[in-house]
């Protein structure tokens, strides 16, 4: 059974770590650090994702069991003459919840510096202003700075990584909120199952992979996937939930409920890739999930894009599954997850693990339900 103290410790200590896309490397130590000590060596491929590999049953189908280190945020993109800063998104960082946030300027391990997203005063907001929303080109970072020469003697530039302020808030009923728990929780389940997977003599070759770069048009773990050719990927990430008003339309998945998996994902906007997983792997984690006692919600979800959108398709092609932990107001700068949610989703990975050996078939059709 998963060790909950240690999923929250590692939740909350990644968490407190700046990682903006192509910007990983303090959390990719850390988890490096953690990864050692549970016995594990790990290697850094040249994008910056984290691998591992436990070495297991070659007849079996070997997997890649992923997830995200990277976070979204800016990057600077102008320096004001008057030490205002200007930024550019990094990911899908929504407008509505930018203003008045708190920033981080990643500078270096402690050099970094605190900033504040502008919010003009409302004494002066003109009445058609009350409910509109910044356009993000408009918004500016304020450090406290007087003219742009301090901003350079502070050490930031063009370029520089800006995140969201990292803290960690503890709420009612084992739930945390953070502005990375996408996907730092993820990572943090990950490292649970490598606790547990040390325990298994039997299982197939896993490579456990931390990717970089998720939120940046999911980049990492492609490369990865063409490096390992895995027979089977399964990716871990959040679940939007539907347990809020504003969200009862979109699902049944809620807060609290348990694991998931994703059935269908599509994301429609731009970008017009999705998954569909391999029909072996729903039935591996119902089964998993029984096996083990634990509820298992189910995700079909159009908005939705995860790196197994591309993994899929490396090679001839890779058996892909997302699977995941329910978690609200995503991509905000505080989501909010369930830390049992977070302990029943790395067991059910790690029966699911277990299960799948030198008779596993992925053959579509051999699978019966």
């Amino acid at each position: 059974m998963s060790d909950g103290h240690a999923i929250a410790d590692d939740l909350r200590a990644l968490m407190l770590i700046p990682g903006l896309c192509g910007h990983e490397d303090r959390v990719r130590k850390a988890i490096a650090e953690r990864l050692y000590a549970i016995g594990l060596e790990t290697r850094t491929d040249r994008l910056g994702n984290l691998i591992t590999t436990i070495k297991g049953d070659d007849a079996a189908p070997s997997v890649m069991l992923f997830t995200h280190m990277d976070q979204l945020g800016f990057v600077v993109r102008k320096i004001e003459p008057d030490g205002f800063v200007r930024v550019e998104r990094v990911g899908g960082v929504p407008e509505r919840a930018l203003a008045s946030q708190a920033v981080l300027f990643k500078i270096g391990e402690g050099r970094d510096l605190p900033g504040v997203i502008a919010n003009k005063s409302h004494h002066a907001t003109l009445p058609d202003e009350k409910y509109s929303v910044v356009p993000y080109r408009e918004i500016y970072v304020d450090g406290g700075f007087a003219s742009a020469e301090e901003v350079r003697a502070a050490g930031i530039d063009i370029g520089t990584p800006i995140a969201y302020r990292p803290q960690c808030i503890d709420l009612a009923n084992g739930r945390i909120a953070g502005p990375a728990i996408d996907d730092r929780a993820g990572c943090a389940v990950l490292l649970e199952i490598a606790r547990q997977l040390t325990a298994h003599e039997t299982l197939p070759t896993i490579h456990l992979v931390f990717s970089v770069q998720e939120e940046f048009n999911l980049r990492g773990a492609v490369v990865a996937a063409q490096a390992l050719k895995p027979d089977i990927a399964i990716q871990v990430d959040l679940l939007l939930t539907g347990d809020t008003p504003d969200m009862a339309d979109q699902t049944d998945v809620r807060l609290g409920g348990g694991p998931g998996i994703s059935l269908y994902s599509f994301h429609g906007r731009g970008t017009l890739n999705g998954t569909i997983p391999h029909p072996a792997l729903p039935v591996l984690f119902e089964r998993a999930a029984s096996k083990s006692n634990l509820p298992l919600q189910r995700s079909a979800q159009t908005g939705v894009l995860t790196e197994t959108s591309y993994v899929q398709l490396v090679g001839e092609g890779v058996a892909c599954i997302d699977v995941g932990f329910p978690c609200r107001y995503t991509h905000s700068s505080l989501e909010v997850c369930d830390l049992r949610d977070l302990e029943a989703l790395a067991d059910m990975l790690t029966a699911a693990l277990s299960m799948i050996d030198a008779g596993f078939s992925l053959d579509r059709d051999e699978v019966t339900p």
